[in-house]
């Protein structure tokens, strides 16, 4: 057991590496990971079996030996995302390296049931694959999905605004259609999981802001994804701001979600772009982020109004915002990011770090 896991987590570390410089040596995966000359071998010789790292040529350096060069092969393996919105179905195919390759969306009926959903998935999903020559380099299928839900069950447990959604077993049945295996991840933490991929070891601390048809945030803490003890972190947008305020979608009076999203739809939205940012304050007060990424369709559509605000409100309303600096920015993966984020989940639960990485 205790073999295995070293053995997957040595491998991760070298995907890791791979994934962030585009070619490098053994003596990089020993300098970046602190394992002996004699592990580097090995992972390597089992990477290169995999077919997951290939020979990039010898670098010659002026003074010393010569270095073999090794190099990613993105195209080694695939994964497929889904972001399942109140709207419709966006499905993306990513290689290894994270990249979109392509992207469809397809609306889903209004208050559509889970055969609805799966029937549109398998198609769709379908589609990919016949377009694609992906064979056995198909690593599984992620879902970012509305919450409330149990990731660790891959059980939906009552989304909101979806009457038909209550304690449905997403992954197991979504496996039996697909044939494939399946990760059910809420859409904020694939998210947010799509962004750390990209931006590095830096982004250690960090929130991704949703705001599509809803209001949540992915929470990346201590560099990895923050599920919470019942794995349903993230329901930022029922935080309470308004005491006397409109009931919400979830019950409760004045949340964050319902205060915001009667400024969107009555066409301010300079005012919900401002609300979001006093959430955004409460969040940073509580967790001390250094980053965070604003998301979402309806969010993107106004992106520079919504980070204008957000980016006012840290600055003013965070004490010692001098001290306490965070980075605001807009998603780098645009209105891909729950699906890109979905699939890179997929593609962890098989190269990224035991412990950290989903389990399919």
């Amino acid at each position: 057991m205790h073999q295995t896991f070293l053995r997957g987590y040595n491998e991760a570390l070298v995907i890791a590496l791979a994934r962030s410089t585009p070619t490098f040596e053994r003596g990089d995966v020993s300098q970046a990971t602190g394992l002996t000359p004699q592990a580097v071998s090995k992972v390597l010789g089992r990477l290169l079996d995999e077919g997951v790292v290939a020979p990039a040529g010898v670098r010659r350096p002026a003074i010393g030996r010569a270095a073999g060069v090794y190099e990613l092969v993105p195209g080694s393996r695939y994964a497929i995302g889904a972001h399942v919105t109140r709207r419709g179905l966006r499905l993306v195919l990513t290689d290894l390296a994270g990249r979109v390759l392509s992207v469809s969306v397809t609306p889903l009926p209004g208050d559509f049931t889970p055969a609805e959903l799966l029937d549109v998935l398998a198609e769709r999903v379908g589609d990919v694959r016949a377009a694609f020559d992906l064979g056995d380099r198909l690593t599984g299928v992620g879902v970012g999905m509305i919450g409330p839900l149990d990731q660790a069950a891959g059980t939906v447990r009552g989304a909101h605004r979806l009457r038909h959604w209550h304690d449905v077993p997403l992954a197991a049945l979504a496996h039996e259609v697909l044939d494939l295996p399946v990760h059910v991840e809420k859409d904020v933490t694939a998210g947010v999981t799509a962004e750390a991929w990209r931006r590095g070891a830096a982004f250690r601390d960090a929130a991704l802001i949703m705001v599509e048809s809803g209001l949540g945030a992915g929470l990346w803490l201590g560099g990895a994804a923050h599920r919470g003890a019942h794995t349903n972190a993230g329901e930022f947008g029922h935080s309470v701001v308004q005491l006397d305020g409109p009931v919400c979608a979830c019950g409760r009076h004045g949340c964050l979600e319902v205060v915001h999203d009667r400024a969107f739809e009555a066409g301010d939205v300079a005012l919900a772009a401002r609300v979001l940012g006093v959430g955004v304050v409460n969040l940073l007060q509580t967790l001390d982020l250094g980053h965070v990424v604003l998301a979402g369709t309806d969010l993107l559509r106004h992106g520079a109004v919504y980070l204008e605000a957000v980016t006012s409100a840290v600055r003013t309303q965070v004490p010692r915002a001098d001290w306490l600096t965070v980075d605001v920015s807009l998603s780098s993966l645009g209105v891909d990011a729950i699906a890109a984020g979905a699939a890179m989940q997929v593609l962890d639960a098989r190269y990224g770090v035991p412990g950290l990485a989903p389990r399919l």
